[in-house]
């Protein structure tokens, strides 16, 4: 009874921290001891629940198995049940990556699909106190910081895990008191992933030698938990803007980089590529970008500018025709000019000319700049990256990316507004050539 209870009051506590109400829960229900202990103790507390199952075809009649069981507990229990089939090889083909990964990314993809089409508050899932302290030891043989030895959060958007306070031994002696059976992967015997073998052969040894273990370990996770907290607000204070970071103050602190990475580290951004920004920024290394999970981040001469690569411009490119006048995507004047020309007649950024060669290319476009794009300068030998004149111009990053570029078959010829290339160019003996205007 006392860890029947302890069940349920993880439950209610969680559930009142999150101040879910009327909405429903999805519960991911394999069928296993864990998810079934879950979406009965959820019934029990009130909680109103739909359940959602993966089959991933990877246990054969053991995958029918757990289906069928699934379907019949909640027939039996009144819970609406939505199950989906998954072909893991297919995604692996296109994606790569093993099959843990295959069957994590689409099984919480379909969850968060499903959760928005059924209006559920959260989806819950039956990672337990095992569970944390295998993944301490797990983060911990990969090389963590302090927030990956915190493990698994109760709440993480919209995952809700409300048995991490619970160890399997309660949820067993909980399924047991209700009389509730379940199904076993049998695969959960084999030791050929890294979990497995730590559950199989790791933890019971540590179980044997040290006493209670696991749960001092979980005691270290909990005091991590509290300095990783403390640690996040100090870092907040000294970058109060994690979007647009003040160059010089990173840069003055004599832990720029790590401070960097625990600013931006939930945008994806490890600490290799912080520490490599901080050293472009002293290095005034401006233009430069790096890539985290769904952020992209800008340096910049006075700051670090970090947006969502969803409202990243996308690399724009229109084909045009230079024998009249362009109107899309920005407004040219092109005129077609036999008088002599004069060096006068234009100003090399707002205006330039071009010989009428130009006319003969196969591929004329206005685009956006890609990184590497390089130009070849007008009154200069060789040839210069675009970025580098963004940096002499001292654009930022917004600057940059609405800039247009004319591109003639792979080469840059102008830098529209501000440089001209030496390609198609017209000297004074010229009478034949194209005066091109931006309005």
């Amino acid at each position: 009874m006392m860890n029947h209870d302890k069940l349920l009051h993880s439950i209610l506590a969680s559930q009142e921290l999150l101040g879910i109400g009327a909405r429903p829960v999805l519960v991911a229900l394999s069928g296993g001891a864990d998810s079934v202990a879950l979406l009965r103790a959820l019934l029990e507390c009130g909680c109103p629940c739909h359940a959602a199952h993966c089959n991933f075809h990877l246990r054969e009649s053991e995958s029918m198995r757990d289906e069928q069981f699934v379907r019949e507990l909640c027939q039996r229990l009144g819970v609406p049940l939505i199950v989906n089939d998954f072909d893991v090889p297919a995604w692996q083909a296109e994606h790569g990556g093993s099959v843990e990964m295959a069957c994590r990314v689409m099984r919480y993809h379909w969850f968060e699909q499903e959760r928005d089409r059924l209006d559920c508050a959260v989806i819950a899932v039956a990672h337990h106190a095992d569970d944390q302290v295998e993944t301490f030891f797990l983060n911990l043989m990969r090389g963590t910081g302090l927030k990956g030895l915190t493990g698994m959060e109760r709440v993480n958007h919209k995952i809700w895990r409300p048995l991490l306070a619970v160890s399997r031994a309660q949820i067993l002696d909980y399924l047991a008191a209700i009389g509730q059976d379940y199904v076993t992967d049998s695969t959960n015997a084999h030791n050929d992933y890294r979990r497995n073998r730590l559950r199989n052969i790791v933890l019971p040894v540590v179980e044997q030698q040290f006493a209670h273990g696991r749960e001092r370990i979980l005691d270290t996770m909990a005091n991590l938990h509290d300095d990783q907290e403390l640690l996040d607000d100090l870092v907040a204070g000294a970058l109060p803007d994690e979007c647009h970071i003040d160059a010089a103050m990173l840069c003055a602190h004599p832990q720029a980089s790590t401070l960097l990475y625990h600013r931006i580290r939930h945008m994806g951004f490890n600490h290799e590529q912080c520490r490599q920004a901080v050293i472009a920024v002293r290095q005034g290394h401006s233009g430069r970008q790096f890539i985290g999970q769904g952020y992209i981040m800008h340096i910049n001469r006075q700051s670090l500018d970090i947006e969502s690569a969803s409202d990243a411009m996308p690399p724009t490119e229109v084909p045009i025709d230079m024998t009249s006048n362009v109107s899309a995507p920005i407004r040219l004047t092109v005129t077609r000019n036999n008088a002599p020309f004069s060096p006068r007649m234009c100003d090399g950024k707002s205006k330039v000319a071009f010989s009428t060669d130009i006319l003969n290319c196969r591929r004329l476009v206005l685009r956006h700049w890609r990184r590497g794009d390089r130009i070849k300068p007008y009154g200069m030998k060789g040839s210069k990256l675009v970025s580098d004149v963004f940096a002499d111009l001292k654009l930022n990053h917004n600057a940059k990316q609405n800039i247009w570029l004319l591109e003639a078959d792979g080469d840059i010829l102008w830098i529209l507004g501000h440089r001209a290339s030496r390609l198609y160019s017209v000297d004074s003996e010229s009478q034949n050539y194209l005066l091109v205007s931006m309005q």
